[in-house]
């Protein structure tokens, strides 16, 4: 599989709030993310690495070449890491994060890399945050999202998010309006099915364009 989740530790942070800068106009700071991933038990973060580009040669790396981080599937996410590691940073294209409010799951923020749109990484984000909300024993997953962008909204209404309302001006950039959205129950099983309806088919997808990634450069090598 070309694209991995994995948690985001205190080492990614730099590569975030890189990839935060380029995706939306009022980034958090590092600070934010830190005191997020230290303090704020109730908060779950992943970052996505294309395997891609840990694949290059050591000289093309950011750090360090030691990549042997644990890779697992969308909805089984190991604890959070208990110290700081210090991994290629390099490697992440996109991140999410969501906040556990009593049942319900918050999703706080979903950012991909530009040069990585379009290429399934959101989508992989948030089948990703579903996945995490079933783990921490959330009901609901709810959402906001600018009224003008109709591609996320496409994304959420596929799986199952519903707009509930708006929050007037609540952007502080330009005071655009959001649209609130949530899932109906996530425990229910008209839910699960269409959740792991879409896990498998985004899985088979990705596993279909990983596939041709390889087999285009193979044939790059060997011509």
């Amino acid at each position: 599989m070309r694209y991995v989740v994995e948690r985001m530790t205190m080492a990614d942070i730099s590569r975030v709030i890189e990839i935060e800068k380029l995706a939306y106009p009022s980034p958090w700071p590092s600070s934010a993310y830190r005191k997020e991933l230290q303090e704020n038990r109730y908060a779950h973060y992943i970052v996505v690495r294309d395997t891609q580009l840990q694949a290059q040669p050591q000289s093309q790396r950011n750090e360090r070449g030691d990549l042997q981080r644990r890779v697992f599937p969308l909805n089984l996410l190991p604890p959070k890491p208990a110290s700081p590691s210090s991994p290629d940073t390099a490697s992440i294209v996109g991140f999410a994060g969501l906040w556990l409010m009593v049942d319900e799951s918050h999703i706080t923020t979903i950012a991909v890399h530009p040069d990585y749109r379009g290429q399934g990484v959101g989508e992989t984000l948030l089948s990703a945050l579903v996945g995490i909300s079933y783990d921490i024993g959330a009901r609901m997953v709810t959402l906001e999202v600018r009224v003008s962008n109709t591609v996320a909204q496409n994304l959420y209404r596929k799986y199952g998010f519903k707009e509930a309302g708006v929050r007037r001006r609540y952007y502080s950039d330009n005071h655009e309006d959001a649209y609130i959205m949530w899932t109906d129950e996530i425990t229910s099983h008209a839910y699960r099915e269409l959740y792991l309806r879409l896990r498998t088919s985004l899985a088979a997808r990705m596993e279909a364009d990983s596939q041709q990634v390889d087999a285009t450069r193979q044939q790059g090598a060997s011509g």
